[in-house]
């Protein structure tokens, strides 16, 4: 009889063990789904919303000269215009050297050894009468004012092709910074307005995105076809100039 009691007595506590466990579990999913209802919430938008756009602007200064130059050879025998032309190239890049232009800005872009042809009628065939070398390299200039020095040194040891200067930035978005906080302080001024003639108040930002456009410095191209002892003062001064970036922000904000 007594072992009849103890079995019963270990089903109670089973059974009483059990129910606490699932009381426990019951307030752990409800402390779950209210998190996660929470979190929906957050991540939901209002209903209750104002979506505006506005700009912004920054004037850019170009902080970068792209110049290129080369060496254009001719020439019967290819070996012998190679010689000349290599030469004249590495007295052309000792000079921007001489400018304090560091090698990570001398670049070789262009490099071209190709035959000239003649037609003869009476054969009706072509043959190669000669050779043809161009070498073309490019620097970026980051003092802007060595640009127009560097051009009109170059002719003087043989460079016969000049193109440049494009102006570019560097680094825009170290223009951008400013317009992207004049547009987004005019896009709150926008919404607060719209928000106070709705009989409401701006809350938090739901949602925004960003395009960028405007004049970026634009390329200003001179092509020059010089021979040996171009004059440095035939060159013209080079002025980057200024343009305009724009920012162009849309923000969603939650109304209260």
């Amino acid at each position: 009889m007594a072992f009849g009691i103890k079995i019963v007595k270990k089903e109670e506590k089973i059974i009483a063990w059990s129910r606490i466990a699932l009381i426990w579990v019951g307030i752990i999913a409800l402390l779950y789904t209210a998190y996660a209802l929470r979190t929906w919430a957050n991540a939901t938008p209002s209903a209750r919303t104002v979506t505006v756009s506005a700009d912004g602007k920054a004037t850019v200064i170009p902080n970068l000269a792209i110049v290129s130059f080369s060496v254009v050879s001719e020439g019967s025998s290819a070996t012998t215009i190679q010689t000349d032309n290599t030469k004249k190239m590495n007295a052309a890049i000792a000079i921007v050297k001489g400018f304090g232009i560091k090698d990570a800005d001398i670049k070789t872009s262009g490099y071209n050894l190709s035959p000239r042809y003649t037609y003869e009628q009476k054969t009706g065939k072509s043959r190669i009468d000669g050779y043809q070398i161009t070498q073309t390299v490019t620097l970026k200039v980051r003092a802007m004012d060595d640009a127009g020095k560097i051009v009109g040194a170059l002719p003087s040891v043989g460079v016969n092709q000049i193109s440049g200067p494009d102006f570019s930035v560097e680094d825009i978005d170290m223009f951008l910074h400013s317009a992207r906080e004049e547009a987004f302080n005019k896009a709150y001024a926008k919404a607060k307005e719209l928000a106070h003639l709705a009989g409401a108040g701006v809350g938090r930002v739901v949602t925004f995105s960003e395009s960028s456009g405007g004049n970026y410095p634009r390329p200003m191209y001179m092509k020059a076809e010089m021979g040996m002892g171009g004059d440095a003062s035939s060159v013209p001064q080079f002025e980057a100039g200024s343009d305009e970036a724009r920012v162009t922000v849309s923000v969603t904000y939650e109304l209260r």
